[in-house]
């Protein structure tokens, strides 16, 4: 489990000192609940993501445990460095809007064809509870070929999951290699 710290001060030299010292800014929100602003040790929680299997996970901030949810981050634009995560407190029956993974699978035609599979849409925006919500989103594109999309209304999600982009947006699809 992720374990992190309650940030004290809010100034500009108290972030810039956690930050020199190893620590990534955090904020935990959610409906109904106060805000805390904490800091986790950076390498971890890289580490830590990049371990998980669920999108909800755990972590312990002063003895209390949150299920949280990376709702957004930020990085520096020159070093590519994480500065700054929002985590969303994933409460039980509480609709909410969460980014869930998009994954291939098989083998397109239209790459034997020659052509490049391209994932437009890498994270699918619903809004949903945190016991409907799909772990990830799987979508076979053996039957694809160069100039074919999958688009968001093909999707086949459940109906206690909506997704709020436009139909026409494509998820995945076959271009032509130049």
């Amino acid at each position: 489990m992720l374990e992190g710290i309650v940030r004290d001060s809010m100034t500009k030299q108290a972030t810039k000192a956690l930050r020199r010292d190893g620590y990534l800014i955090a904020n935990i929100y959610g409906k109904g609940l106060e805000n805390v602003s904490t800091a986790f040790n950076r390498n971890a929680f890289i580490k830590f993501l990049k371990n998980k299997e669920t999108i909800a996970f755990d972590v312990t901030v002063s003895g209390t445990v949150y299920k949280v949810v990376v709702q957004e981050y930020q990085k520096c634009p020159l070093t590519s460095t994480l500065l700054h995560v929002d985590l969303m407190v994933a409460q039980a029956g509480v609709l909410a809007s969460y980014k869930v993974p998009v994954i291939t699978t098989g083998s397109a035609i239209g790459v034997k064809n020659k052509g490049l599979l391209m994932i437009h849409t890498k994270r699918v925006p619903v809004k949903s509870t945190i016991e409907n919500l799909p772990e990830n989103i799987t979508i076979d594109v053996t039957n694809l070929d160069v100039g074919h999309n999958v688009l968001i209304r093909n999707l086949e999600l459940d109906s206690n999951v909506t997704c709020y982009l436009d139909p026409r947006v494509p998820v995945v699809g076959i271009i032509k290699a130049k």
